[in-house]
């Protein structure tokens, strides 16, 4: 059973959440990305809640910009070191001061997982990230290969001031284009329903603005001439380490975020579990929902 609410942080933020468990459980956090919702991880939140699977307290917010969440105007408010905040504040309220079981995160949800792990580890005994770069190695690819570069071109699209109603056209056929040009329907996975189309449509409704400023306030985007970007930037080791037992879950067949991106993370992670999956792609949370599962079980269970 997901319940869900309005939950105010302290700073001025609301975050509509999702759950299913029992409060004072050890929780189980899962941050989603774009352009998805809260909703994405709801058989994962049932799943674990289960005493049997664990009796966790699992909770999945929608970002701010998302849904019914807060969604400030600004760019500037998009920008990691906000969403760290709204989620450690989310973390302080649910968890009362104990650490996560495990932050679990994809795509955008995972960016903001690997600043939170790295600034402020004690908040989580594990991080589980799907299909999400590593800002090392993500910096890496963006500058050196010409692969990654052409892969992440759309984000060049997303940053346009037109993007909200260039997006919105003719029933969001361009978002539509998002899933299945990364993969969706492929290897049978016929996931992306009417009834699942009818959920987005009712989240997009709601405006787009929000995710897409993730994408504006964010400078790890490929080059073009008038932007340098992420050619310009350098990262210190000391915000790229995660000192915290990290299983790092990745479909090979995501078209955006290719192989390389998991290659070499060893050295930012030094307690690593990496589990790559063939016949998956970045939306493996939809297309193998018992994969996910699976692995995640394995990895709270490991020693």
């Amino acid at each position: 059973m997901i319940e869900t609410w309005q939950q105010a942080l302290p700073h001025g933020i609301t975050l509509s959440c999702r759950a299913a468990g029992a409060r004072g459980r050890p929780v189980l956090l899962f941050l989603h990305g774009f352009p998805e919702a809260a909703f994405v991880w709801d058989e994962l939140l049932e799943h674990f809640a289960r005493p049997e699977h664990g009796g966790y307290r699992c909770v999945a917010p929608n970002l701010r910009g998302y849904e019914q969440s807060s969604a400030p105007a600004e760019v500037s408010a998009y920008r990691a070191k906000h969403l760290v905040q709204d989620v450690a504040a989310l973390i302080a309220i649910e968890a009362a001061g104990q650490p996560l079981a495990c932050l679990v995160a994809h795509d955008w949800g995972g960016a903001v997982a690997w600043n939170l792990a790295n600034q402020q580890p004690q908040l989580m005994t594990r991080l589980a990230i799907i299909n999400s770069p590593h800002p090392g190695t993500f910096l890496r690819e963006l500058k050196t290969n010409p692969k990654q570069q052409a892969a992440s071109a759309y984000m060049n699209f997303l940053i346009r001031p037109d993007a909200e109603q260039l997006l919105a056209e003719h029933d969001y056929r361009r978002l539509w284009e998002f899933f299945l040009g990364m993969g969706a329907g492929q290897d049978g996975h016929g996931w992306l329903t009417d009834e699942l189309k009818a959920r987005y449509r009712a989240v997009w409704d709601q405006g787009l603005t929000g995710g897409l400023n993730y994408y504006r306030a964010s400078p790890l985007r490929p080059p073009r001439p008038e932007d340098p970007a992420a050619a310009a930037i350098t990262l210190p080791s000391e915000l790229l380490t995660i000192n915290v037992p990290t299983l790092v879950l990745w479909g090979l067949g995501d078209t955006a975020l290719p192989p390389e991106l998991v290659e070499g993370l060893d050295a930012y992670i030094p307690q690593l579990t990496l589990r790559t999956v063939n016949d998956a792609t970045h939306w493996i949370v939809h297309e193998q929902p018992q994969r996910v599962i699976a692995a995640l079980q394995a990895f709270l269970q490991a020693q």
